[in-house]
């Protein structure tokens, strides 16, 4: 009740939930990306699991918010001479804390899934899809895509659900107020997951901009590992003046087509 009444804490709530948001973009294209590769009777299935697991263990991480804090003491130090730049400020950093070492393997996951994906799009050969194999070969098939994509969506959520607690511990003390963000957070992704999933499905040059996306994400997980902080308004700024010439093209391809059939 004490918080209820406190304009402060419904400052920091509104704050929150508008962190919490931005920082499920970059989970959000990655869980659409990954269920468009899916049959179609196992996309919002795979969507749904996919949030599901990134709430849970967000609000398991939140209930040890005391270890989540203690993720940012250095656990290995390197000690690695020569790493200092101009005015005796460290380059980047040679100790790492249990945090970098998550945000530099799921950076160095994204770098590899993006890449991969990029090479499958540019690829000119194309599987034969005949109908040789027998109904149950197609079922184990589609349970393997289905159980590889829940453990992809797995690990990044790991990765991102461990940033977003630390900017929640960062901007508040109250757990309440951490709880509440990011169920509304996570609500809102599953609400934007579909259409964002069908947007990206009914235009392909949109899968391209996405996975560039994803390589410049892996890249700043990476660097903030290394202790090399991009702003993070930088990157939703290039993220967001992208998608615009996106949508642009997007309109003037419809103009050009309805002239066509004119």
């Amino acid at each position: 009740m004490t918080l209820i009444a406190d304009p402060a804490a419904w400052a920091a709530l509104a704050t929150l939930i508008v962190l919490e948001v931005v920082l499920g973009i970059d989970n959000l294209v990655f869980i659409s990306l990954l269920s468009n590769k899916l049959p179609e009777e196992q996309r919002i299935r795979v969507r749904r699991v996919g949030i599901g697991l990134a709430l849970i263990l967000r609000l398991v991480l939140l209930s040890a918010i005391a270890w989540i804090a203690g993720l940012v003491a250095p656990v290995v130090d390197f000690g690695i001479t020569g790493a200092v730049g101009e005015n005796g400020v460290p380059s980047f950093e040679t100790a790492f804390s249990v945090r970098d070492l998550i945000l530099i393997a799921g950076g160095l996951f994204l770098l590899w899934k993006a890449t991969t994906e990029i090479h499958h799009s540019l690829d000119a050969e194309t599987e034969s899809g005949g109908d040789s194999g027998n109904l149950l070969d197609k079922k184990s098939a589609a349970a393997l895509s289905f159980g590889a994509a829940i453990v992809q969506i797995l690990l990044l959520d790991m990765v991102f659900s461990v940033d977003s607690i630390l900017t929640a511990i960062g901007m508040t003390n109250d757990l309440p107020i951490m709880i509440v963000a990011v169920i509304v957070a996570v609500g809102v992704m599953l609400l934007a997951a579909t259409p964002l999933a069908k947007f990206i499905e009914r235009n392909p040059s949109v899968v391209m901009l996405a996975l560039g996306f994803l390589l410049m994400i892996g890249a700043v997980l990476i660097a903030d590992g290394f202790g090399v902080h991009v702003p993070k308004g930088y990157i939703y700024a290039a993220m967001a003046f992208s998608g615009g010439v996106e949508a642009l093209n997007i309109a003037s391809r419809k103009g050009r087509s309805k002239k066509r059939t004119h």
